[in-house]
């Protein structure tokens, strides 16, 4: 009896320290207040300019965003700059190649760039949703509705969570990052405090330049939150509403025969 007990407590010692070694392996995220969080959360656009800025001076080198008409930058709920504005900003962005070879200034129906080729990191237009699956601190389920998706969460954390540290393996230089699983990343820090100027004269510090970035990273992979979420309100508020009509209906024609029961 005593053998088994101990070959128990052995065992569950051993799936927590590899549990424990689990969760230190996948870094370390922390909790962003973002607006667009919860139920009745909505886009900053303010914030979503700044992240544009961002994205535009630091990440565009490096990582495209293939999948994000330039255009949406004038929707409502989005950055909503003026289309002239838009137009301006598409036609700075790379040249298209077209299929003979020839290029022509890209317009604001194009899609953002496309980056590829050695050193060239992901493409940004899922990343916020793309990472939510697998780090934040909330989980997923309602937790995610309430308090956040995670993805954003863990873009902020990344970009800020640079050490100063580097090594050397294999010929590749990797830096300390405290969120990043494993604790290190081949990518140097992107950010620096004062790297951009923003017109609307927010501090440009590291963590809120990431906190803008990743905003707006959230944004591209989901232009349609705030759609539906009001979709969802509207159809919550509907079944509330028919719920308690069906009760008191399902009342009043019972009431005869509840009464007559009563009686006898």
């Amino acid at each position: 009896m005593f053998r088994k007990i101990a070959i128990s407590a052995v065992s569950a010692l051993g799936l927590m320290t590899g549990a424990a070694f689990a969760a230190g392996s996948e870094g370390h995220v922390e909790d962003v207040a973002f607006s667009f969080e919860g139920p009745f959360g909505t886009f900053d656009k303010n914030q979503l300019q700044r992240g544009l800025q961002v994205f535009t001076e630091v990440c565009s080198g490096c990582h495209g965003m293939k999948f994000v008409p330039i255009r949406t930058l004038a929707d409502e709920g989005g950055p909503e700059l003026p289309a002239d504005q838009v137009r301006a900003y598409a036609a700075s962005l790379d040249s298209v190649v077209l299929p003979d070879g020839t290029e022509r200034p890209r317009e604001w129906t194009d899609k953002f760039p496309v980056r590829s080729g050695e050193g060239m990191g992901p493409d940004l237009s899922l990343m916020a949703k793309a990472r939510a699956g697998f780090h934040g601190p909330y989980g997923t389920g309602i937790n995610q509705l309430i308090n956040g998706i995670g993805g954003p969460e863990y873009i902020v954390s990344v970009l800020s969570g640079y050490t100063g540290e580097e090594k050397v393996e294999a010929g590749t230089t990797f830096y300390e990052n405290h969120a990043f699983p494993g604790g290190w990343i081949s990518m140097p820090p992107p950010l620096s405090d004062d790297q951009v100027t923003y017109a609307d004269g927010h501090p440009a510090t590291v963590h809120h330049m990431a906190e803008d970035v990743a905003a707006f990273m959230m944004w591209t992979a989901e232009p349609k939150l705030m759609a539906r979420k009001h979709m969802g309100f509207v159809a919550v508020t509907f079944l509330i509403i028919l719920s308690v009509l069906l009760y008191l209906t399902n009342k009043r024609l019972w009431a005869g025969i509840k009464g007559k029961k009563s009686a006898a």
